[in-house]
Parts: C-alpha cells; sequence; structure tokens
C-alpha cells in the first residue's frame, strides 16, 4: 500500500541522481525566466542608461525604456508563450519610469528596484532564519510538492534554508554597493554598475540554489499523490457500488 505519509528517500547510493540533477536545472531554469528572460528584465534598464550617458535626457530614457518593456510583452502575448516574467518586467520598468519622470532624475528610474530588492534580500535572509524558507514556497509548486517540504521532507527544508540564506546575503551585498553610489555617485555611473551588477548575483544565487537542492532528498510529488488517492477512492466506489448490484 502507498504511504501518503513518508518523505521521498534519497538516491541509494548516498547521492543524486542523474535524473534529479537535471530536473533541478530544468526546473530553476524555468522558475527564473532562462536566457530569455533574463535579457529581457536586463534590455529596458540597459536601453535607459545607454540613452542617458549619450543626451543626459531623463524623460526620452524613461519613455524609451517603458516602450521596450511593452514591446516585450506584447511580442511574447503574439507569440503565445509565457508571460509571467515579462510582466512583472513591464512592472517594475512602469514604476521606475514613473519616479524618473515625476522627480526629474534619473536615479529615480532604479530607485524602486533598489528598494523592491533590499525587500527580497531581507525577506529571504528573515525567511531562512525563521525556518520558512521564502525559496521553498516559490519553488515548491514548480517542483510538484508544494509546502510537503515543511514537514514531510526535512533534508529538502534544510536544502531550502540554506538557498534562502544565500539569495538573501548576496542580494544584500549587492544593494551594499548599490546605495552608497545612489547616495553620492552620478546617475550615469550608478546605471552601469547596475547593469553591471545584473547578472553575476542572479547567476550565483541560482548555482548555489542548484547545488543544495541537487544534494537534498527529491521532492514528493503531492499532486501525483492526490491523484492516485483520487483513483483509489473512486475505485473503491466502484467496487461497493458493484457488491450491491441485484444478482450478486
Amino acid at each position: 500500500m502507498t504511504s501518503f505519509d513518508k518523505p521521498t528517500t534519497p538516491d541509494p547510493a548516498g547521492g543524486p541522481s542523474g535524473d534529479q540533477k537535471a530536473v533541478t536545472q530544468a526546473a530553476l531554469f524555468d522558475a527564473f525566466g532562462g536566457i530569455r528572460g533574463t535579457v529581457e528584465t536586463m534590455l529596458p534598464g540597459l536601453l535607459f542608461v545607454m540613452i542617458y550617458t549619450i543626451n543626459k535626457d531623463v524623460k526620452l530614457s524613461a519613455i524609451a525604456a517603458g516602450a521596450v518593456a511593452v514591446l516585450l510583452v506584447i511580442v511574447r502575448l503574439l507569440r503565445k508563450d509565457t508571460v509571467k516574467h515579462a510582466f512583472s518586467g513591464v512592472f517594475g520598468v512602469g514604476v521606475g519610469v514613473a519616479f524618473a519622470l515625476f522627480t526629474g532624475s534619473a536615479k529615480g528610474f532604479y530607485l524602486p528596484g533598489m528598494i523592491y530588492g533590499v525587500g527580497l534580500g531581507v525577506a529571504f535572509t528573515v525567511s531562512a532564519l525563521v525556518g520558512f524558507p521564502l525559496l521553498g514556497v516559490i519553488l515548491g509548486p514548480v517542483f510538484k510538492e508544494n509546502l510537503s517540504w515543511r514537514t514531510r521532507n526535512p533534508g529538502r527544508k534544510k536544502a531550502y534554508v540554506k538557498a534562502s540564506l544565500a539569495w538573501g546575503l548576496i542580494f544584500l551585498a549587492k544593494y551594499a554597493i548599490l546605495f552608497p553610489l545612489y547616495w553620492w555617485g552620478d546617475a550615469t555611473q550608478l546605471g552601469w554598475v547596475l547593469i553591471a551588477l545584473k547578472l553575476p548575483p542572479m547567476v550565483l544565487a541560482v548555482y548555489f540554489t542548484w547545488v543544495f537542492l541537487a544534494k537534498a532528498p527529491p521532492p514528493i510529488d503531492v499532486i501525483a499523490e492526490w491523484e492516485e488517492k483520487e483513483a483509489a477512492e473512486k475505485a473503491a466506489k466502484a467496487a461497493r457500488a458493484a457488491t450491491k448490484e441485484p444478482g450478486l
């Protein structure tokens, strides 16, 4: 009989299987947008800082960045691709554009994203310290385990705690560099440093996540469990109905 209470055990050889590593890598690639999602996230900000570097026109730079962000969403909609990463990107760019146009300062374009990044860093760190890692909440549905790792898969919970702590510390370190530039540097310098720090910290955080999760016990597929349980209940119901038929 299948048990719905025991956690899935790790690979008998004592380490993660090649399949588990591949599944983890593919899930992380999808969850964080992959190469295309990364490019779409970076392009509006890169366009803003390039235009502002050339002509120092905050309004033109902001409008160009916003227009590109919207265009990327339209392209995805026309291609019927996943738009969750594009929509999150256009929302962030839109807030930055609004700040830049309202304040008339190029630094205003970067401020909302910087505040959001610090907030994420604090959230990841605190969630890890209190034992409810944010990364587990985010990735649980991706791995079809939902929140089963909290009570049924302690090894996986430990991996999520480590990964969330890594994300938190990396984010906080990144903005410890950027905020002094925001306060004392010029807008062009801030923009180029921000672009330079856009990808490496993210890659590092995803790498640590992959390392921790690849070594953890495999996820418990609660969706498959629910389906199996539902099928068993239907079969039992059909069997009971059959025993009540006349002539049996």
